[in-house]
This record gives C-alpha cells, structure tokens and sequence, in this order.
C-alpha cells in the first residue's frame, strides 16, 4: 500500500474523504462506486482482498474518485486503531466513516446454535463499536464528521426466526442512537440505515423475502440521507411504516406471530 496522500484538496476546494468499511461487494461496494462518482477519496476495508482490489483498479481507472484497497477482518478489533491511523495518513484526512460488514447466518425457530450468534455479533456489533471508537473521538474533536452505520429493520423487534441476527442488528441501532446523543452537541452527524431486504449475498439467508431493494439504490437513498443530515432511514422507506406497526405490536399478540 502506498503512503503518498493523492487528497489534491487545498484550502479553496476542501477534499472528501471516506472510509467504508465492509466495501468489496453488495452495498458496500455500491456505496464505494457512489461516493467515487462524488469525488471521494477512499479507504476501502474488506477481508476478500481479491474484491477489493479489483474494485479499486476499476475506481482508479476513472477520472474522478480515488480507492485504497485494506485488507482486514473487522473481528480482528485489535488492528483497527493502527490501521485507522494508517488509512488517516494515506487520504490526508477524513469527513466520512461508513461501517456496513454484516454476516447473516440461516437457523430455524428450533435451531440454537452459540457459535453463529457469537459469530453474527462479532461481525455487526463488535465490529461496529470497534471502528467507531476510534473514529468517534477525532471527529468530536473537530467538531465535524458524518457517522454511517448499516443496521436492519430485524433490529427493530425481537422475532423468532433468528434471535441472535435481530439482537446484533438492535445493538447497533441502539449504539448508533446513544453515538447520535453524544457527538450531536459537538456538530457530528449520525446516521442509522435499516435496511429490509436487499438483492445482496444475504438474501440466500432470508427464505421470504419482497420489496427488494438493489444496493445501488439503497446506495443513492445513504447518500441523499447523508446530505440531508438525516437520522434514520429505511430502504426502501416503505419499511419505515410497516416497522412502525411492528414496534407498537402488543407483546402478548407479536409473540404468537411467526415473523
């Protein structure tokens, strides 16, 4: 990995800079491709270090945007703040952090298995609060900054179909609502991204599924939300009403249901 800043920002033309984490494929990938056409420069993270580098030759064959491939798992928490540190250095700054590594694994209402729920909140929680710990502290100190962090609408309920998946994804909504409340009074913005059901790997894992959104599209609903400094989103919006529903179901009447 090279360590020359190729960041051409100067003081009248300010530079973006993002680093995306969970970037080769799915929506990562789609996020990295939207912000590249934006004129980003970014730190792209993924363990498939083939992916990733074949998505930053195809950025960096453009005439816009600017990728640099890191390979690292996110459950590795050790490395993350020396490799922050690395990624700062090589894009001579940062606005942006984006945190969208997810794993979903199949179970079935009979099923417990610790290892895939240890595995599922290593990956979308521990992982998460990982990079963000690091990332948290040097935009409050400049007071500037915008925080992604891809959640789900299974966060939003606890359902029978896969506990230990609903309860990663709720503990990142709930960190991402307590990072919101802290780093707000300091001018950095947090924005929690729920999506449903997305044409991506994962899907394999979901056996019902509809109204699928493509990652380019939901891509392009992250970004808009980004530059309306909006909260929270789902994508597609239409989650946003029926997940409503779903959280002022009465417990007695959601836990007969088989959702």
């Amino acid at each position: 990995m090279p360590s020359t800043n190729r960041n051409s920002a100067t003081p009248l033309k300010p530079g973006k800079c993002a680093i995306i984490v969970g970037s080769a494929k799915g929506l990562g990938g789609a996020l990295a491709r939207k912000l590249a056409r934006e004129g980003f420069v970014l730190g792209l993270v993924d363990r498939n270090s083939e992916l990733l580098v074949q998505l930053c030759a195809e950025i960096n064959a453009g005439n816009v945007g600017q990728a640099f491939p890191y390979v690292q798992d996110v459950t590795s928490y050790e490395e993350v703040p020396a490799l922050f540190q690395k990624i700062l250095v090589d894009l001579g700054g940062l606005d942006t952090f984006i945190y969208v590594a997810g794993i979903l694994l199949p179970t079935t209402p009979t099923t417990y298995d610790f290892e895939k729920d240890r595995l599922m909140i290593s990956v979308n929680a521990l992982g998460a609060l990982a990079w963000f710990n690091v990332v948290a502290p040097v935009f409050q100190a400049l007071h500037s900054g915008h925080i992604v962090g891809i959640s789900s609408v299974a966060g939003d309920r606890g359902r029978v179909g896969n506990p230990g998946y609903n309860s990663s994804k709720a503990a990142l909504t709930t960190y991402l609502e307590a990072l919101r409340n802290r780093l707000s009074r300091y001018g950095v913005h947090v924005l929690t991204v729920k999506p449903g059901f997305m044409d991506t790997d994962m899907l394999k894992s979901s056996p019902r599924t509809f109204w699928v959104v493509s990652p380019e599209q939901a891509a392009e609903d992250v970004y808009k939300a980004l530059r309306q400094r909006r909260q929270t989103i789902y994508t597609l919006g239409r989650w946003g009403w029926i997940m409503f529903i779903i959280r002022h179901v009465p417990s007695v009447i959601f836990r007969r249901l088989s959702l």
